[in-house]
């Protein structure tokens, strides 16, 4: 299988990249050099690029296959199966650097770690190639510190930047990149690749719907059961909506499922983390362990004295905030599916209340649909959708914002109407 193939629904982003993979090559590249190549090859390939789209599109996945091609040892770039293809898309590529922000924000740390790479020449590999998963998360002092790499490029550098859309990256590192724009596979380019990946036809209908064309997350519902329970709580949510006090546990539930894929997903490689961080840095070792056998033994009863390495507190301290951050991120992900997903379920009510000719896109709770639909208006069902996409962006705008208040108030108005 190739790397396009990975690509679903996006058959015009797989030319372009093929374009310009194959321009790239080392014989289309020797014939422009010496005025021999075909006009325009040189063109179909540039030092970097922002891949933009909706979350669940495939940015990263399309980042990632532009990589393995221009790196395939093969004739038609982007074969799947060489070494080269094959490192990349494991990001075990000795000339691959990845750099994913853990919290909140892509700190300028991270950022000048990546540019002193991208002035190295490539050690196995026909590019450097750096691939920035979430530059929409970068803070100002980092935005400043890619510029600077990206308005004198190395000559063997390339930079893949991905983001939800280009308004989210500063004009001037835009500015200076080739823009891929990915759109959200359709319900059915969705189904045949769950089909293609073994899945029942049935359950890969259903989930291909409900993700709304979100890959990862059509992936989940099709082989997680948790993952469709936790769906059907979400969606189960409006008919709770009785008292004050029912709004306020709904919010509770909501916010501590979103608690709970959070600590699951992070406690272990947390533990881990930190554990790899003190035996770096020698914490909790003793001083009696260096000594040489002619060393005096120590006396009975003395106690061991615990080394303590200069900048150790300021190291595990920096690596609990980060920790923190990236639990916060996940916590907040969780959220936004779920206020996605609700989302998904008040625009089918108001399709049904004005009897609109489209899918539904929760089509396994039609009933659930129906009963809201019946029961309140189409400005009633407008104001309550427009209530959970609010929460949904003042989530995302507002990083301090406490969670749990925010869920309690959209429950409040849900339940007002």
């Amino acid at each position: 299988m190739t790397v396009w193939e990975t690509l679903v629904g996006q058959e015009a982003v797989v030319a372009t990249l093929r374009t310009a993979a194959v321009a790239a090559s080392p014989g289309i590249r020797a014939a422009v050099d010496g005025g021999d190549g075909p006009a325009g090859a040189r063109s179909g390939m540039t030092h970097s690029w922002l891949f933009t789209g909706p979350a669940g599109a495939g940015r990263q996945e399309a980042a990632r296959a532009f990589a393995a091609a221009l790196n395939c040892e093969r004739e038609s770039p982007g074969c799947g199966e060489c070494n080269g293809c094959h490192t990349v898309l494991t990001d075990t590529a000795t000339d691959l650097r990845t750099v994913t922000p853990e919290g909140l924000s892509l700190g300028v740390k991270d950022v000048r770690a990546l540019v002193r790479d991208a002035a190295s020449a490539p050690t196995a590999s026909r590019w450097r190639i750096l691939l920035l998963t979430d530059a929409d998360r970068l803070t100002e002092a980092a935005a400043n510190a890619l510029l600077k790499a990206l308005e004198e490029p190395a000559e063997r550098a390339v930079f893949l930047l991905c983001a939800p859309s280009v308004e989210d990256v500063l004009p001037t590192i835009r500015s200076r990149c080739r823009t891929v724009a990915l759109r959200l596979p359709s319900a059915a380019d969705v189904r045949d690749m769950l089909l293609r990946e073994g899945v029942d036809d049935r359950l890969a209908q259903t989930a291909a719907r409900a993700s709304q064309g979100h890959l990862a997350l059509a992936r989940r519902l099709a082989t997680d059961e948790a993952a469709r329970a936790h769906r059907a709580a979400v969606l189960r949510i409006p008919s709770r909506l009785g008292r004050v006090g029912d709004c306020l546990a709904a919010a509770a539930d909501l916010v501590g499922a979103a608690n709970a894929d959070a600590e699951a997903a992070n406690t272990e490689r947390d533990e881990v983390e930190t554990e790899a961080l003190k035996t770096a840095l020698g914490v909790g070792a003793t001083a009696t362990g260096g000594k040489s056998r002619s060393a005096r033994a120590p006396k009975a009863g003395a106690k061991a004295r615990s080394m303590v390495v200069r900048g150790a507190a300021g190291a595990l301290k920096e690596l609990e905030r980060t920790q923190k951050s990236r639990g916060r991120r996940t916590v907040l992900d969780s959220l936004d599916r779920a206020l996605v997903d609700l989302a998904g379920l008040y625009r089918d009510v108001l399709a049904e209340q004005l009897g609109a000719p489209v899918d539904p896109i929760h089509a396994d709770h039609a009933a659930e649909a129906a009963g809201l639909a019946a029961g309140s208006t189409p400005e009633q069902t407008l104001r309550r959708l427009e209530a959970v996409l609010a929460t949904r962006a003042a989530l995302a705008d507002n990083p301090g914002l406490v969670p749990l208040l925010a869920v309690e108030s959209l429950t409040l108005a849900l339940r007002d109407g």
